[in-house]
């Protein structure tokens, strides 16, 4: 396997634990107000990076804690407008709109660092933009304030992913992952004060704060920060855009939600939009060289 089939496969690993995360902060989020639950999830997060790193965290050097926070500031402000975007908007659109990533990243990536997507990514965008449209179906074609926040979210997760790209191949990714979390926790604290708060504890609230404080901040935080570098911001977030398949179909065995005849076709649309991304330019690159060969 190669270094870059190993990272996308862990891309995927995280993914997977994203789309799942759909059921379960349905099952608890009811009971707590929108920032004191990322406040909390990414605290609990931050406090088992700190376990891990112990006495290491004297370590860090003074370019992390730039890089790290300057990571953190746009997952933390990300997070924050996409959930208050979702409170004023419907769903189906906050995801389709979410899933607008997969375009600003590759346009984020030539500003930033001067390069062009490869063709089959390019394709595959394109697919996989029309798959989420499909498998979301958003409703109503006016723009509201919600749409407008969530918007700005996708484009700031967008240039986050190519930071990340940029950042982790030359930071200790440890040191990278634990200040990012740390930094979403303390904006999230600091968002907190000025929202209604609600904090009832239940058996589903719980689990879903140890579930999303462990898999789906210390686990996923540090597998992309690791893993991510080793392809391309492009290919990567196309393999991100399998997060609302993944939450579709666990939703229609959890919480009896159906995925319709045209999400089904959404979803194939978005794993169509991956494989080609994934091995068109490969195998183009093959039929041609083949082709020459015939010729001489």
């Amino acid at each position: 396997m190669t270094t870059r089939s190993r990272a996308e496969l862990f891309l995927f690993a995280t993914t997977f634990i994203w789309g799942s995360t759909f059921v379960v902060v349905k099952s608890g989020s009811e009971n707590i107000s929108s920032s004191l639950f990322i406040a909390l999830r990414f605290g609990i997060g931050s406090l088992i990076f700190a376990l891990f790193l112990a006495k290491k965290i004297k370590t860090i050097t003074l370019q992390t804690y730039k890089k790290a926070f300057f990571l953190g500031l746009m997952l933390g402000v990300g997070i924050l407008l996409q959930n208050q975007g979702i409170y004023h908007t419907t769903a189906s659109k906050s995801a389709f709109i979410t899933g607008l990533m997969v375009i600003f990243t590759p346009i984020a990536q030539l500003i930033i660092e001067h390069k062009a997507p490869k063709i089959g990514n390019l394709i595959g965008v394109v697919i996989v933009t029309y798959g989420l449209y499909l498998l979301t179906s958003p409703s109503g074609s006016e723009i509201n304030y919600g749409d407008i926040l969530v918007l700005i979210a996708a484009a700031i997760f967008g240039v986050f992913i190519v930071y990340l790209d940029i950042f982790s191949k030359t930071e200790n990714v440890l040191h990278l992952a634990f200040l990012q979390v740390t930094i979403v926790t303390l904006i999230a604290l600091v968002v907190v004060p000025f929202e209604t708060i609600k904090f009832i504890p239940s058996t589903h609230l719980v689990f879903s704060l140890l579930y999303m404080g462990t898999l789906a901040t210390v686990f996923t935080t540090y597998i992309q920060t690791r893993y991510q570098k080793d392809t391309t911001p492009t290919r990567a977030v196309i393999i991100f855009t399998i997060e609302p398949v993944i939450a579709s179909v666990l939703a229609y065995f959890f919480l009896d939600e159906l995925l319709g005849i045209v999400g089904i076709i959404g979803a194939s649309f978005i794993v169509v939009g991956i494989l080609i991304s994934e091995f068109f330019d490969s195998l183009m690159a093959k039929f041609l060289f083949k082709n020459e060969s015939v010729v001489e």
